[in-house]
């Protein structure tokens, strides 16, 4: 029969662990709404998008934030750094394919692979696979919306840098206002 102090003790050294995870998850569930909100609202005001864009806009941004949004400020300034160089080598390779070229699925693996294979050039490995879905997610939504594909890389850029920027923000507010994390305590390492 287990020992109930035990069993107390155990309960009580974890409350921490459980406040700063809902403190973490609050933090990012808000974070996320603003982003979506920004990204749905503002890019539309700047640019004509259809709902659609607006929306996906709104997805891809919010993917942004949750990428970001770490355990502490120096992790998703890491993180951030990561995103953004691993979409900008998406964006400029996804803008000249699409400036000329429709999609294809034979382009959608070629640029995959090349995406790959540009960052861990200029010496980010790390990125590769950021930069292969965001290089993925950029042609098949140039697809689906194919009268402007050209657009899409640039959309999907825009959408990243509100993400990332709502996610910064968001880990530094984090920060400031509980403190320092324990490591491994919070909802991302």
């Amino acid at each position: 029969m287990p020992d109930p102090r035990r069993i107390g003790r155990l309960a009580r050294d974890r409350w921490p662990q459980v406040r700063q995870a809902v403190h973490d998850s609050s933090v990012l569930a808000v974070a996320c709404l603003i982003t979506y909100l920004l990204a749905t609202d503002a890019l539309s005001h700047v640019y004509f998008l259809s709902h659609a864009d607006d929306l996906l806009g709104g997805m891809w941004a919010v993917i942004a934030t949750v990428f970001v949004f770490r355990d502490s400020y120096e992790h998703s300034m890491s993180a951030a750094v990561s995103r953004i160089m691993a979409t900008v080598v998406s964006f400029a390779l996804c803008l000249i394919y699409l400036a000329f070229l429709p999609f294809h699925p034979w382009a959608l693996a070629v640029l995959i692979g090349v995406s790959a294979l540009a960052v861990s050039l200029i010496g980010r490995p790390g990125d590769a696979i950021t930069a292969a879905i965001t290089t993925a997610v950029v042609l098949v939504i140039a697809a689906v919306s194919p009268q402007h594909a050209w657009q899409q890389p640039i959309l999907r850029l825009a959408d990243t840098v509100i993400g990332v920027a709502v996610g910064i923000a968001a880990a530094w507010l984090a920060l400031r206002v509980t403190g320092p994390r324990v490591k491994g305590k919070g909802i991302t390492q």
